[in-house]
């Protein structure tokens, strides 16, 4: 590949992250999602009918926008000729946006491409039996008095059952365990304490409190929903986070023996995060200077129920088509989903995976925690699922611009048992 056509980032930014239930709540994904795309148009200067394309990930896909990258795309004003499509790979969506809108410009289909993730946790709806969907359809069929008669006669209280449509996306269709549980799976195999889950999560948002101006670099203020106020920052860093409170915490997926408490864990919330991706020589043409060059990703898959350890087998494939060694590796952006999966995942890396009825690993080296998520990570800043591996991408290329580095990585485990990872370069 010659140097003009490699696939480079230009700019980025995100909304703050914002537990779910919170600020946001009344906020739209799509609103979200145009608020980050906006402000990626706006900072690089990118005019929206120099866009190609859009692409967008989210999970939540709401009724009123199931194309959500397409309405975000014309809300932004990028011309109505423009192609936009939503992907899904939960929690690797905002990933997924951008290496396939990486894909369009390696293969000539686009020049400039804008992708991210957008999601608000807050709206995913509560849902009803299909049992009701059905009384419902007979309900609406009835055109007389007797026919009508005969729907209410058949209507039952417990047909009105709510479940959380939030709870059910979270939990595996194949191995059956909600993803705090796959968590506590690792905790055992891996034979990670409670403590040391708990010093994990107490760092994260040690190091988020400390990053809060740093990383207001790459955050558009919001204004919340009574427009009497901006929120600027994430708010899920705690500045009087203690160790003690954490240990208060009962454990929630497995309340008899296990580690795993929401103190440990990423938290349910909302939020959009957008760069915006072109062949290099079309940024040399506009006189724009990259964040980073794509050198290469990598998706694999394992376990369902070891969905956590995604990471330690998609890292070696995405090293390998860079052709580069772990120790090459500069800064790396490791998603926070647990502190147990996080911690899992160093063990892997070290020490490699064999076990009898699991997927071998070899070791590809330790990781040098003061290059790990030095910003904090999803446990204190969040994880607003389709628009986290976007996220992961803004704050490595920030991060290593910053320090001044050549090469980084971003990597997350994917719900339903796969891993992501990309490897970016600078200069």
């Amino acid at each position: 590949m010659n140097a003009g056509s490699e696939v480079v980032v230009v700019a980025g930014c995100r909304t703050p992250f914002v537990r779910s239930g919170g600020a946001f709540r009344h906020l739209s994904a799509v609103h979200l999602g145009q608020v980050a795309a906006a402000e990626t148009l706006q900072r690089s200067g990118c005019d929206p009918h120099w866009v190609d394309e859009v692409v967008f990930g989210n999970i939540g896909q709401p009724a009123e926008a199931t194309n959500i990258a397409r309405v975000i795309a014309l809300r932004v004003g990028i011309p109505a000729d423009r192609p936009a499509y939503t992907v899904q790979r939960n929690c690797a969506s905002g990933m997924q946006a951008i290496t396939s809108a990486a894909e369009k410009i390696l293969t000539g289909q686009a020049r400039i491409v804008l992708a991210g993730g957008t999601e608000s946790m807050s709206q995913i709806p509560v849902q009803y039996p299909l049992a009701f969907n059905e009384w419902m359809g007979e309900w609406m069929r009835a055109r007389s008095t007797p026919q009508r008669l005969r729907a209410l006669a058949r209507f039952r209280l417990r047909l009105l059952t709510p479940s959380s449509a939030l709870a059910v996306g979270l939990t595996d269709g194949y191995a059956g365990i909600n993803m705090g549980q796959t968590a506590e799976v690792l905790a055992r195999e891996f034979g990670i304490t409670r403590d040391e889950q708990d010093a994990f999560a107490f760092d994260s948002h040690r190091r988020a409190v400390a990053a809060r101006e740093r990383l207001r670099g790459e955050i558009v203020p919001v204004p919340a929903q009574d427009l009497a106020s901006w929120i600027t920052d994430d708010q899920g860093p705690r500045d009087d986070i203690a160790l003690e409170r954490l240990g208060r915490m009962k454990p929630y997926f497995d309340r008899r023996s296990g580690t795993v408490t929401i103190g440990n864990s990423c938290p349910v919330t909302d939020g959009a995060a957008a760069v915006l991706l072109m062949r290099r020589d079309t940024a040399n043409e506009l006189g724009l200077e990259p964040l980073g060059t794509l050198r290469a990703w990598a998706y694999a898959g394992l376990e369902p129920s070891r969905m956590g350890l995604g990471p330690a087998y998609a890292t070696p494939r995405a090293l390998h088509k860079a052709g580069r060694r772990w120790r090459d590796i500069q800064l790396v952006e490791l998603n926070e989903a647990f502190a147990a999966q996080v911690l899992a995942n160093l063990h892997a890396f070290e020490r490699g995976v064999s076990a009898p009825g699991v997927q071998p690993l070899d070791p590809i080296g330790p990781v040098d925690r003061g290059t790990l998520n030095v910003n904090g990570g999803a446990i204190a800043l969040g994880h607003p699922v389709g628009a986290s591996g976007a996220r992961l991408v803004l704050t490595l290329l920030q991060e290593m611009a910053r320090r001044d580095l050549e090469r980084g990585l971003a990597t997350l485990c994917i719900g339903g048992g796969q891993g992501a990872a990309l490897v970016f370069e600078r200069n």
